[in-house]
């Protein structure tokens, strides 16, 4: 019976271990021990191997056996190669290859491997279509998969072959230094794959400059070159809106619902003028797709992004999308063009449409301007008819102008960000770093940017930051999808994230969430507008923030309740003066004596609020722009313009009034002028109305009357007194 050693080695040895040399003085302890599986060791000139999978199939080892061989084990003083009987059993090895096993197939056996493996290769191109582009990452990875690493084993294991020699084979030097010779062959185009990834590296001498140049951007004037905000053509609900209204659109249509479902795609367009979201309905299953396939796809998705209506438009009859993203086989968009344009490298599709509701596919072609792989941009685009898949190949300057997205949004944001760091050379990139700028991020580790309509064409647009990525922008820049005219706008102010946060905090009683802004022009402004939705989804309320002082937020339950509260606002600030309103209704004039006065800063801005006789509105004359409030104190009378608003109405001009005023317009002294008592209207008399040095002299006998402290404690919060 066999001791508790043996069996544990008897288990080791079944599991395919070399035991060999641990089992050694118990092997030869019991020099008889048969096993099921063979023999044992001969004398004590050498030590036998058993295992209980020498007769599996590839060695012995059901799965990776078969990158081994076979060879006799190292036999004892005898010589013999173990056999049964108490002979020396076989020692499996398993350091071989599977380049040994290749260069071991007879030649009927190489023939058939050959043709199976150019069936198998077509059928991989024809599956997975990469371009056939020296210029292609996914080529370069087709081809050391499917072509190189297959032959490099081979080579290399009929190298080893003819060097040793076996039952088949002669040993040849010659052939066996052939084999190694072609053996380099796959090894080689690797590296010149590796040469050509190097030599697109923005560190390689010349080429920061290079990628510096791939997009090139000029410097214009905010308020010159950005109109004034439409509200009927800028988009007030993001891509998520968009879908969600989208779904619930196609809840609509039973026909549709069990058998087709809305593509995620949601490309945003100008269509006829307005900014609209459109994607293709797509097959539900695949037995959807063998019901349906011969009609094609009979609608897509609709969202106007201004009024937020929705619609599913159905194609005409026979006019079924055929070319999508959802069809399996040679329909499939992607398959369908790379197969048509094996030597185009295609970069991200749009689905548009054009003007007159025709569903087409956009797809630019890309090309690579540094090395093998960088400073890519587009150099043509293919437009694809979704219904009867006709293509037609165009230059940039022959797109038409329905066609807005040429160039994929993270193209051009890459782009400008080669520019923004390599502008001063690759060294000053990292380590100086002057002058680095980069575009701002988004939310989730993604680039921030969105898109405006201007010029009908769709616009990329994102913040630019510093290097170190703070939270503030030094300003903004606008590409245009079409062309790729890029335009940069010099404005200090917030970011977007930042400005998010800040709207957020505006209703965080509500818990909503803002939307990544957009970049509109309110009063000559550049303005953040956002949406706020509740926790489904849904646009609840609109944001505007002042991007130069984002603390200025106005909120608003419609777009244009959130205008008036934010040109108020502006107004309020001094920003903007109440003539430059958009709706000048709640403007205008008012004359009387002043009963209150007081005085206070508001986020570093002095403001004087005043109440008159028989007038229970507040007034805020804001400095510097009413810096003559200065010369006024109670009881005398006063004239001016002013927007009408809660809890305080902003003044934008003193127009007259002033007893002092009256005076210096006149030329007369401090002395001779009626009822010239108090200092501050001495100060006035002489002229120095304009002093910043008489605002205390007026604040101070405000606040001496108890109806100029009630008028300061009816300042908005935040207000301090002076």
């Amino acid at each position: 019976m066999a001791s508790g050693i043996d069996s544990l080695l008897d288990a080791l040895k079944q599991s395919g271990m070399n035991v060999d040399e641990i089992g050694g003085e118990a092997s030869s302890s019991e020099p008889k021990a048969q096993h099921a599986s063979g023999g044992s060791s001969g004398g004590a000139g050498g030590r036998g191997s058993s295992s209980s999978r020498g007769d599996m199939p590839f060695g012995g080892f059901p799965f990776f056996g078969g990158m081994g061989g076979r060879r006799p084990a190292a036999g004892g003083a005898d010589g013999s190669d173990g056999g049964s009987g108490g002979g020396k059993i076989p020692h499996v090895e398993f350091s071989g290859s599977l380049g040994d096993r290749m260069a071991s197939w007879s030649r009927r056996t190489l023939i058939l491997a050959i043709i199976l493996a150019v069936v198998i290769l077509l059928a991989a191109y024809w599956w997975f279509h990469p371009p056939i582009s020296i210029n292609s990452s996914d080529t370069w990875m087709f081809v050391t998969i499917f072509i190189l690493l297959p032959c490099f084993l081979f080579f290399r294991g009929r190298s080893r072959r003819y060097e040793t020699g076996d039952s088949k084979l002669d040993p040849s030097p010659s052939k066996s230094k052939t084999f190694k010779v072609l053996s380099f062959i796959p090894v080689a185009v690797l590296v010149l794959g590796v040469i050509g990834w190097v030599l697109s590296l923005s560190l390689f001498p010349g080429n920061a400059k290079k990628y510096a140049e791939v997009l090139q951007t000029d410097t214009m004037t905010f308020a010159e070159d950005i109109q004034e905000v439409n509200y009927s053509q800028i988009p007030v609900i993001d891509r998520d809106s968009a879908i969600l209204l989208g779904n619930r659109e196609m809840g609509s249509i039973p026909d549709y619902v069990s058998q087709f479902e809305i593509d995620a795609l949601y490309s945003q367009i100008n269509y006829k003028g307005s900014p609209v979201r459109v994607s293709p309905l797509g097959y539900a299953d695949l037995f959807k797709w063998l019901t349906n396939r011969d009609e094609g796809i009979p609608a897509y998705a609709l969202v106007n992004m201004t009024t937020q209506d929705a619609e599913i438009v159905r194609l005409g009859e026979g006019n079924g999308m055929k070319y999508t993203a959802s069809e399996p086989l040679a329909r499939n968009i992607d398959r369908y063009i790379q197969l048509k344009y094996p030597f185009y490298i295609f970069d991200e599709k749009s689905f548009e449409i054009d003007e007159d509701g025709q569903p087409w596919w956009i797809c630019p072609v890309r090309k690579y301007t540094i090395g093998l792989f960088g400073g890519e941009t587009i150099d043509h685009v293919v437009l694809c008819n979704a219904s009867t898949g006709e293509c037609q190949e165009l230059s940039l300057g022959d797109v038409p102008q329905w066609v807005d997205r040429v160039y994929p949004a993270d193209l051009l944001v890459r782009q400008y960000n080669w520019s923004g760091a390599y502008k001063n050379g690759w060294f000053n990139s990292w380590l100086g770093q002057s002058g680095v700028v980069q575009t701002t991020p988004g939310t989730n580790g993604l680039l921030g940017y969105n898109y405006i309509a201007k010029d009908d064409d769709v616009w990329v647009y994102t913040g630019v930051t510093s290097a170190t990525a703070d939270n503030s922008i030094v300003g903004f820049v606008l590409i245009d999808q079409r062309t790729a005219e890029s335009h940069y706008y010099s404005v200090s102010g917030a970011t977007e994230v930042s400005a998010m946060e800040s709207a957020e905090g505006q209703v965080q009683n509500l818990r909503y969430t803002a939307t990544f802004p957009l970049l509109i022009n309110v009063s000559n402004q550049p303005t953040y507008f956002m949406a706020l939705k509740d926790g489904a989804g849904l646009v609840k309320k609109f944001a505007m923030i002042d991007i130069q002082r984002y603390q200025n937020v106005a909120v608003g339950d419609t777009v244009a309740d959130c205008q008036k509260s934010y040109e108020t606002l502006l107004a309020t600030n001094g920003t903007i003066s109440p003539e430059e309103l958009s709706d000048t209704s709640n403007y205008g004039e008012k004359s009387g004596s002043i009963r209150t006065m007081a005085q206070a800063v508001i986020e570093g801005n002095s403001h004087f609020y005043v109440t008159l006789e028989g007038d229970d509105a507040i007034y805020d004359f804001m400095l510097p722009g009413a810096i003559q409030i200065v010369g006024y104190q109670v009881g005398d009378s006063i004239s001016f313009t002013y927007v009408e608003n809660t809890p305080t109405c902003p003044v934008s001009e003193i127009t007259s009034g002033s007893k002092a005023d009256a005076a210096k317009e006149a030329g007369e002294s401090a002395g001779e002028k009626s009822g010239a008592k108090s200092e501050g209207d001495a100060d006035a008399q002489s002229g120095a109305a304009g002093s910043a040095a008489s605002a205390p002299v007026a604040s101070t006998s405000a606040a001496s009357t108890p109806a100029a402290s009630a008028s300061a404690a009816s300042a908005p919060e935040g207000v301090t007194d002076a």
